[in-house]
């Protein structure tokens, strides 16, 4: 397998770029260092919830709404070390079962995909760890060893067993999404059979125990579509905390056109030329999938210009 060279491979894709924050995992079983930087005046906090933070727009753009640690909501064991900037400032996230209201209204509640593509690289930087913590600690809240309830520890990236004593870490499953080429340069594109009418994107899945990412690579395609691949080239990966995936993105190279979708997961998959995707954006009838998704770099790749923005976010 090769790395993909290509200059719009080069551009941050959404959820990736360089949030200028440390995560300073050292300080995470500090508990004087944890309270003190608790306690800092100028460390600051956001709620998360449901995979949802509040957001705001401002004069200099779309933020996450963060307070001081002594305004924001009690709570005892769900409070999340993220990191520290280059100035010191310190960031926690609070797990909560609901959002705070705010005085002045004008905050809202956002997921990840609508404000990933809004807040800048260091709120998008501290959603992403935020939400797959939350993730994690809301689905894995007793020990597969025993079966007894876990306690958080390692401020939010340990749950610890006090029955057996096993820890139990953070899971991330790897997953493959590839836009498929064939010796025409056209697309293999396809549509998910719970996704809205039109929408398409590239194929993925998830990696198999034993199995390496090019053999994934190449069994996803044939399971979903049919299709035979045979040269492989990375081009970059992206966190994807829906709930707890990274997303390990490639250009694949088609060795057989055929295609065979497999109706249960893929219930369409069609090639495209740039021109007829231009005309089935143009007409309406085809949406590109969404902007924050490293599908849409890959698509734009061989596309060579920006898709256009999904007329819903839904």
């Amino acid at each position: 397998m090769s790395t993909f060279d290509n200059a719009t491979a080069g551009r941050p894709i959404g959820l990736t770029a360089p949030s200028g924050i440390d995560r300073a995992a050292h300080h995470r079983l500090d508990e004087a260092w944890l309270a003190a930087a608790w306690s800092h005046p100028t460390t600051r906090v956001f709620v998360v919830s449901g995979g949802q933070v509040l957001i705001d727009d401002t004069a200099d753009g779309t933020e996450l709404v963060m307070t001081p640690a002594f305004e924001a909501p009690v709570t005892e064991t769900h409070r999340y070390f993220l990191g520290t900037d280059e100035k010191g400032v310190s960031y926690f996230a609070l797990q909560k079962d609901s959002l705070p209201g705010r005085m002045d209204q004008s905050a809202r509640p956002a997921g990840l995909r609508e404000a990933g593509l809004l807040l800048g690289a260091r709120d998008a930087g501290l959603m992403v760890h935020a939400v797959a913590l939350e993730n994690w600690q809301r689905l894995h809240r007793f020990c597969s060893r025993c079966g007894e309830r876990t306690v958080i520890a390692a401020a939010g990236h340990i749950r610890r067993c006090q029955a057996c004593g096993a820890e139990h870490y953070p899971r991330t499953d790897p997953a493959v999404i590839m836009l498929v080429t064939d010796d025409q340069d056209r697309a293999l594109l396809g549509r998910q059979v719970h996704w809205p009418e039109g929408r398409f994107s590239t194929l993925a899945g998830f990696v198999e125990p034993g199995e390496s990412i090019e053999q994934s690579v190449a069994r996803e395609v044939f399971e979903e579509a049919g299709i035979t691949v045979g040269e492989v080239e990375y081009v970059a990966s992206q966190p994807w905390p829906f709930p707890s995936s990274l997303m390990l993105g490639f250009m694949a190279r088609a060795t057989t056109y055929e295609i065979n979708v497999d109706g249960e997961e893929i219930e369409e998959a069609r090639w495209f030329s740039r021109e007829e995707l231009t005309a089935a954006f143009e007409s309406g009838e085809i949406l590109p999938p969404f902007g924050i998704s490293i599908a849409a770099r890959l698509i734009e790749i061989w596309y060579g210009k920006p898709l256009p923005r999904p007329r819903s976010a839904g």
